[in-house]
């Protein structure tokens, strides 16, 4: 290939992007500390988006702000057209908990990676993208960025994400959520009950249907709730009631027939207790994630050269849901766990926000930084291997449909 108008082998850039992370180690820590004591959440990331965009900006990218309709999300790019790879920055926190999750951690990696690809290729061998992605707690930035048209002429999007676990890649579910309202007539309940049609007793006829059928769920399936609106006094019949529930299932498909079941125990209830049911989706739906194994077997053979080993996800175990799920569904993608803790110990928690901003810390994020650098770098330099994940892309879309 040429890149700064040298020969170089593919080993070579290889080493090249290593250097190019390592020389920027102090840089990409202060940026990981700096969005770690300032924690900001989804949707409102204006000094992390801001950071990111600082550095990339300074460093040559061209910068698009405000991408797919949400201010906190941007675009930076090194080159153009194809082929292309995205590198994801996470960036929101966890309300009370602040960097719980270690975003902190893969903004600045998906930030070392691209700059070190910019130092090196400088733009010659196609697109590197750093796509900013808010809130992944609950709001979907990327489910967004998706429908929008974002990754529509990119051939691979990576992360990595800190955990408790060495993995290949992430078991994520797919999870959405619903609200269902029950619409009954208000009376007083011993003035004149009988004029009376209780919301509030359809609701939790709800809760014992989903109960029983919870029994006959399949694995990494369940039907989470809570009452939001239970009436306004207690002398009163409620004529109104409103619950939300989460929904999860080991694939999108069997997410589709739990909301399906959702639908038809809500309607089954109100034709029973004599209300109307109202069924709305309330948030943005998370699609399962679907591994590239060429690509995340890539980012391990080169995560293992800093002496991390990843293996697979122990069988039948899930680890929560992603809006990562959604690229996946469109280009291919990968999401591997690099521990910052011991297995012992778990994300969302008081102790995992401190190990974000821990020496074992540091040591994960600039070896991953590395190994997505290198990982982007083979995605862009051989065409065989994009060959190779778009089969299996295409393959995975079949079986699935």
């Amino acid at each position: 290939m040429e890149g700064g108008h040298v020969a170089r082998t593919l080993d070579e850039v290889h080493q090249d992007v290593r250097q190019a992370v390592t020389d920027r180690a102090g840089t990409l820590w202060e940026a990981a500390l700096r969005l770690h004591a300032d924690p900001e959440y989804a949707f409102a990331e204006h000094r992390a988006a801001a950071l990111l965009t600082g550095e990339l900006e300074k460093a040559g990218f061209a910068v698009e702000r405000g991408i797919a309709g949400m201010p906190t999300a941007f675009a930076a790019r090194s080159g153009r057209g194809r082929p292309a790879v995205a590198l994801l920055l996470e960036y929101d926190a966890l309300p009370g908990l602040g960097h719980a999750c270690g975003h902190n951690l893969i903004a600045a990696a998906g930030l070392g990676a691209a700059l070190a690809l910019h130092d090196v290729l400088d733009g010659t061998a196609g697109c590197v993208a750093a796509v900013g992605t808010p809130a992944e707690e609950g709001g979907g930035g990327k489910a967004v960025e998706v429908d929008a048209g974002v990754f529509d002429g990119v051939d691979a999007a990576l992360m990595f994400h800190p955990g408790v676990h060495d993995w290949r890649w992430a078991p994520l579910t797919a999870q959405v959520q619903y609200k269902v309202a029950f619409h009954g007539r208000a009376a007083h309940p011993t003035g004149n009950p009988t004029e009376g049609v209780d919301a509030l007793a359809a609701l939790i006829e709800l809760f014992n249907v989903l109960a029983v059928l919870g029994r006959r769920l399949p694995e990494a399936a369940h039907v989470q709730g809570i009452v939001t609106h239970g009436g306004t006094a207690t002398n009163i019949v409620p004529e109104y009631a409103e619950g939300r529930f989460g929904l999860r299932a080991a694939t999108t498909g069997a997410l589709d027939d739990l909301v399906g079941r959702l639908r038809e125990a809500a309607e089954g209830v109100a034709r029973a207790t004599g209300t109307r049911a109202e069924v709305e989706q309330v948030a943005v739906r998370y699609d399962h994630f679907r591994d590239s194994a060429v690509l995340s077997d890539r980012f391990a053979g080169h995560l293992s050269r800093s002496g991390l080993t990843l293996t697979r996800p122990a069988p039948g175990v899930y680890l929560g849901s992603s809006d990562i799920g959604n690229v996946s569904a469109r280009v291919p993608a990968i999401h591997p766990f690099v521990a910052i803790m011991e297995e012992d110990g778990s994300d969302h928690t008081p102790a995992f926000a401190a190990a974000a901003a821990s020496g074992r810390a540091r040591e994960v994020l600039l070896a991953a930084a590395q190994a997505l650098a290198c990982t982007a770098a083979d995605v862009l330099l051989r065409p065989e291997l994009r060959e190779e994940a778009w089969a299996g892309h295409r393959a995975g879309a079949a079986a699935e449909g």
